[in-house]
């Protein structure tokens, strides 16, 4: 029993970060395999391979570069719309192992979900962000998604349930964000409420 919370707990973790980080949170997998920093179940050596970490790695540093730029990180965000839910579904699918295939479909639904969830808020509060005419708002942010990422998938490497309270948490907090978010979104773009739900 424990054992299923904790790779349901990774799972979570994996995917919630996926939606934010896609590629940090690839390269965190593979180093931790890598070099064995908690001991790991047989699935996720898919993750030690020195060109998924090269790769993970490469596209983190132009993420890193790219996410610090009003506009830029919009843009970027647009692009991963896609990316990072896929991402997540795949993470989750690969965390699982051998399982029958009516669970990994389920499993790649929440890891999908939990990606798009995180996604959609991290691109939403971006595009309300850069609404402002300095820089420094978009800096915070994307620096405390940084650490949030690499402490959410370190935490569910040591401590999946943990993790997966973490994740339950930071979804009741996007449910409740989520209503300010578009209101923000479409004031940005010029589009009253009232007018947008008709």
């Amino acid at each position: 029993m424990l054992e299923t919370l904790a790779l349901l707990g990774r799972t979570m973790g994996f995917s919630f970060a996926a939606g934010i980080n896609l590629y940090a949170t690839v390269a965190i997998l593979g180093l931790a395999t890598r070099f064995g920093w908690v001991d790991l179940p047989a699935q996720f050596r898919v993750f030690d391979n020195d060109i998924v970490i090269a790769v993970a790695i490469v596209l983190y540093i132009i993420e890193f570069v790219a996410d610090k730029i009003p506009w830029v990180d919009s843009v970027w965000d647009a692009v991963h719309t896609v990316v990072r839910p896929i991402g997540g579904a795949v993470l989750a699918v690969a965390t699982l192992g051998e399982a029958d295939p009516t669970v990994k479909g389920l499993i790649a639904l929440l890891g999908g979900t939990l990606a798009a969830g995180t996604h959609l808020t991290k691109a939403g509060t971006r595009a309300a962000a850069n609404t402002s005419p300095e820089p420094f708002s978009n800096w915070i942010l994307s620096l405390g998604e940084d650490v949030f990422v690499i402490g959410l998938s370190a935490l569910a490497l040591k401590y999946p349930i943990a993790a997966a309270l973490v994740v339950i948490l930071g979804v009741v907090v996007i449910l409740s964000f989520a209503a300010w978010i578009v209101r923000a979104i479409r004031r940005r773009w010029g589009t009253p409420p009232t007018v947008a739900a008709t």
